[in-house]
């Protein structure tokens, strides 16, 4: 599936726990193993507009070609996980494109009549949540592509085809 010139290439979940996410995607769907951000901070952080950001972790996987993100919520902060999901909840909540002029892409979006959810600054690279759901049920993340997070990315990929079930299921515990 494309979104305008762009694959979606990963699709994301809120769970209630993490590490019960974790087992479950792994054991299901032979997805792993998981690098986790747990408690992660950003540089740079709006929650529609507001100087908010909510207590999250992040787990990261690949399923085959595709990249699975887990997201826990630890506090009752506004965010666009609680947009969707409130406490004892849990299920998709966007999609993510990896674009590679994030201005221009933002802006398409914001000229579509898409309203900015969240945006960052982390790690080198830009990322938008668009509040999409009035037309594909989910938000649509938008993330910068710049070299060092191919390479992250890539380098998750490659543990994933190496991964065998029965390994560890966390590469970074």
């Amino acid at each position: 599936m494309l979104m305008g010139k762009y694959p979606i290439f990963q699709y994301a979940f809120f769970v209630n726990n993490l590490d019960d996410g974790i087992e479950k995607w792994s054991k299901f769907l032979g997805a792993g193993p998981f690098f986790v951000a747990r408690h992660h901070k950003t540089d740079e952080f709006s929650y529609r507009g507001q100087n908010i950001e909510a207590d999250v972790s992040y787990a990261f996987a690949y399923c085959g070609e595709t990249q699975v993100q887990l997201i826990e919520q630890h506090d009752d902060s506004p965010s666009i996980y609680r947009d969707m999901y409130g406490p004892g909840e849990e299920g998709f909540h966007h999609i993510g494109v990896l674009v590679s002029d994030f201005q221009a892409e933002q802006q398409r979006l914001l000229d579509l009549g898409f309203e900015i959810g969240t945006a960052l600054y982390a790690d080198g690279v830009n990322a938008t949540y668009f509040d999409t759901r009035a037309w594909n049920g989910c938000f649509t993340e938008i993330h910068g592509d710049p070299p060092h997070i191919l390479e992250t990315f890539a380098g998750w990929k490659k543990a994933h085809e190496k991964w065998q079930p029965g390994d560890q299921v966390i590469a970074n515990p």
